[in-house]
């Protein structure tokens, strides 16, 4: 079982930056993949970036690549995601999330997760 804890978020004019972390605490010291979903109102949860175990091998959604970098602390059992050229579009809750696997593959779908963060928001003015 691993526990996921969100901070950072909040609020910050279109353009400009934010970066949001993710605590795993429990069963760390096994192997997982990692990744952040955002969920805005009236619509389905969505895929944003995703990393593999090692941190070796990063996927961004269209929507954000270029803006959003994914990133994880092994040594400190931590994930970021900083976001950078805010858009009012970005607003939503943002969630971590996480998958028990040795694949050096990164997971884009929602359901390959287990385990999830509480969420957290960000609201971008316009």
């Amino acid at each position: 079982q691993v526990q996921l804890v969100q901070s950072g978020g909040g609020l910050v004019q279109a353009g400009g930056s934010l970066s949001i972390s993710c605590a795993a605490s429990g069963r760390t010291r096994r192997t997982y993949g990692m990744a952040w979903f955002r969920q805005a109102p009236g619509k389905e949860r969505e895929f944003v970036a995703a990393i593999n175990w090692s941190g070796g091998r990063t996927e961004h959604a269209g929507s954000v690549s270029g803006r959003f970098t994914i990133s994880r602390d092994n040594a400190n059992n931590m994930l970021y995601l900083q976001m950078n050229s805010l858009k009012s579009e970005d607003t939503a809750v943002y969630y971590c999330a996480a998958r028990e696997t040795r694949s050096i593959a990164v997971g884009t779908q929602a359901q390959d997760y287990e385990y999830w963060g509480q969420g957290t928001q960000v609201t971008v003015s316009s």
